[in-house]
């Protein structure tokens, strides 16, 4: 079809995926499910069925109690040693590099069924940095993305920084010679582009720059400050002889509060080594309560209920006193969450995220009074900490919004077209 890219643009996201295309230049965004352009990075393996479910269906299988393995935030994993170990899955051993792909397969295919397209190609977005303190695992990562990527049917695919992508999808908003810093805050990594609005002739990419810290973490902070401990994290554990003790070893409650890393802790000697804490607790009740958490599988389900209380916390306008709600392990157990506890919490992590965004300003031997207008993208972007934290960078910027959650694709779809030498 004249003036259709055969080159699918994914942005392919910790917590959120999203595919789009470009028809004479414009980019066009595809329904992966009904009414709905954007597909949450989780798959649900149904043990009942023998098959995978993907996205909202994932989530559906979870919630609704379904026996099965349930798993998010796998773009996390990649650069690490993990993706490379099988584990039974639906009587057959699986890698993560097989589940990546067969995540980015489904893309393909239900952008083909709805487009009646064919794309063998694909321009997929990536972090400015996988891994921003090491990188060997920076280069591993992407490694592994482009493997998933073959395995998944594409015989060729080529990368975009995706706060670039951004860029060229937000050109519009500044006026010629503006200089605008996107501000991209996903759900595992944060990331900044700045550029220059260079009128008919696009955008001029002036410097990237990148951090390894983003939405899941949010929830790793907030779980292990205000839930963990109800669990017995930092409780103390009784010398089986003697009358000393010690606390409970903390990396059970730093991998439960791990949205990548639930999904791991589910084996016998992890539920026999919590079985033994509770034997031995000083406050047995608390540690009982992670007993069930593993025998039941219930990490997904905790970790929900922090995602939905940071959302609570971040709402201005919400009426009820936000909280953590976690009636799913003790009937009326509610943490408290209000919005100035929450910003407390993550106030060092913003911080250290509009500290990366100031030094790439510099690195372009520049101010941060030079910066026009901050441009939000990613759905991290919105909370209420991280657009304090980047004012106080630059109290001179305009803030903009936009299509916070699906720039990126927006802006990978426009690419798509001049990704590839014409054939």
């Amino acid at each position: 079809m004249a003036g259709v890219s055969s080159t699918l643009g994914i942005d392919f996201g910790t917590s959120n995926s999203a595919v789009g295309y470009a028809i004479n230049g414009v980019p066009h965004l595809i329904d992966v499910e009904a009414g709905e352009n954007t597909l949450p990075t989780a798959l649900f393996f149904d043990a009942e069925e023998k098959r995978i479910i993907y996205g909202r269906g994932a989530q559906r299988s979870l919630i609704g109690g379904d026996e099965g393995r349930y798993m998010r935030a796998l773009k996390s994993l990649l650069g690490t040693s993990l993706m490379r170990e099988s584990r039974m899955l639906l009587g057959k051993r699986m890698d993560f590099i097989a589940i990546v792909a067969s995540f980015l397969a489904e893309l393909k295919n239900r952008a083909e069924t709805a487009t009646g397209q064919t794309f063998d190609r694909a321009l997929s977005g990536r972090p400015v940095m996988f891994h921003s303190a090491d990188a060997a695992r920076n280069a591993q990562a992407l490694t592994d993305l482009t493997e998933c990527y073959h395995l998944a049917g594409f015989k060729d695919v080529r990368f975009m920084p995706e706060p670039e992508a951004a860029a060229l999808a937000n050109r519009a908003v500044l006026a010629p010679g503006d200089l605008g810093l996107i501000v991209d805050i996903g759900g595992g990594t944060s990331d900044f582009t700045l550029f220059r609005q260079q009128g008919d002739a696009g955008i001029d990419i002036l410097a990237s720059k990148g951090l390894r810290l983003g939405g899941t973490d949010f929830d790793r902070e907030l779980s292990l400050h205000h839930v963990m401990p109800h669990l017995g994290m930092g409780s103390q554990i009784k010398h089986v002889f003697g009358s000393e003790t010690h606390a409970a070893p903390h990396a059970v409650f730093t991998d439960l509060a791990t949205w990548q890393k639930i999904p791991f802790l589910y084996t016998r000697e992890q539920r026999r080594a919590v079985d033994d804490l509770a034997k031995y607790a000083v406050e047995p009740d608390l540690l009982n309560r992670l007993v069930k958490v593993l025998e039941d599988e219930l990490g997904h389900d905790i970790a929900f209920a922090v995602e939905a209380g940071k959302i609570a916390a971040n709402d201005t306008g919400a009426t009820a006193p936000p909280e953590i709600k976690l009636d799913i392990l003790e009937r009326g157990l509610r943490v408290p969450l209000p919005a100035a506890m929450m910003a407390a919490t993550l106030n060092e992590m913003a911080n250290s995220i509009a500290q990366v965004a100031t030094d790439l300003v510099a690195q372009a031997d520049l101010m941060p009074a030079d910066v026009n207008k901050l441009i939000f993208v990613g759905g991290s972007s919105l909370m209420g900490v991280i657009d304090m934290a980047m004012r106080r960078a630059f109290p001179q910027a305009e803030l903009h919004r936009g299509a916070a959650m699906t720039a990126i694709v927006d802006g990978l779809a426009i690419a798509a077209s001049d990704a590839f030498p014409a054939d």
